[in-house]
């Protein structure tokens, strides 16, 4: 089981029933959290809420095909890793995928140690190719694998949650958040928590920031959600 990957959120987008829950099935037991769709409509919503590290996407879909679906993503500047699902003999459709963005791609039918192992390999070149997942800003730091956050140099006791709601503002560091990304990236889309659940955990993690000045990272924008940037 690959055990830090519990903060990692992949959406699986597949029409076909059978292999998307094996899918999911396998991802989940691989400790990532996963989002699901069933079409590429629904697809294409979900992938536009930028709460997830990497797509999974089959080219073939109801609604609105994968490569529409990449198209869009990429002109809106949406840059995470997407894999996509092809059929054996659609060469044509591989390469206008490659050439549209796609990162990589796997050909149906697939054995799960190469998925797992190209989606590995997609999450580490996102990450800089750190070791386990690391991921650095500032006096910041946090280890994916092992779920440890660090402020210069010394370890943050975080909860799960705070854990992963620092982890995604690093990723996603000096871009604004919304609460609403926050909440479904955090949370889970099908939350039952409010949006005020984000302002009382950004308490509780600037409050474990304070002691080394590094909670100063962390901007409110006001009426929309936060900013980690070093520098106002």
């Amino acid at each position: 089981m690959n055990k830090g990957a519990g903060a990692l959120r992949i959406l699986v987008v597949e029409d076909d029933r059978p292999l998307l829950d094996a899918v999911v099935t396998v991802l989940k037991e691989e400790s990532y959290q996963v989002d699901e769709a069933h079409n590429g409509l629904d697809g294409l919503y979900l992938a536009q809420q930028r709460i997830h590290d990497l797509i999974v996407l089959d080219i073939m879909l109801p609604g609105m095909d994968g490569l529409s679906i990449l198209g869009i993503l990429r002109s809106k500047g949406i840059t995470l890793p997407i894999l996509l699902l092809t059929a054996r003999d659609s060469v044509e459709d591989r390469v206008k995928g490659l050439d549209s963005g796609a990162d990589d791609y796997i050909v149906k039918p697939f054995a799960t140690p190469e998925l797992l192992a190209r989606i590995r390999v997609l999450l580490r070149r996102q990450s800089g190719g750190a070791p386990d997942g690391e991921l650095k800003y500032g006096q910041l730091t946090v280890k994916c694998q092992t779920m440890e956050g660090y402020a210069n140099g010394e370890p943050l006791k975080l909860t799960v949650k705070e854990f992963e709601l620092m982890e995604y503002l690093l990723l996603n560091r000096e871009q604004i958040l919304t609460k609403e990304q926050l909440l479904d990236r955090v949370w889970g889309i099908d939350t039952g928590a409010g949006l005020g659940v984000i302002d009382v955990y950004v308490h509780y993690l600037r409050k474990k920031l304070a002691p080394s000045g590094c909670d100063r990272y962390i901007h409110t924008i006001r009426g929309v959600g936060y900013l980690l940037k070093e520098k106002s």
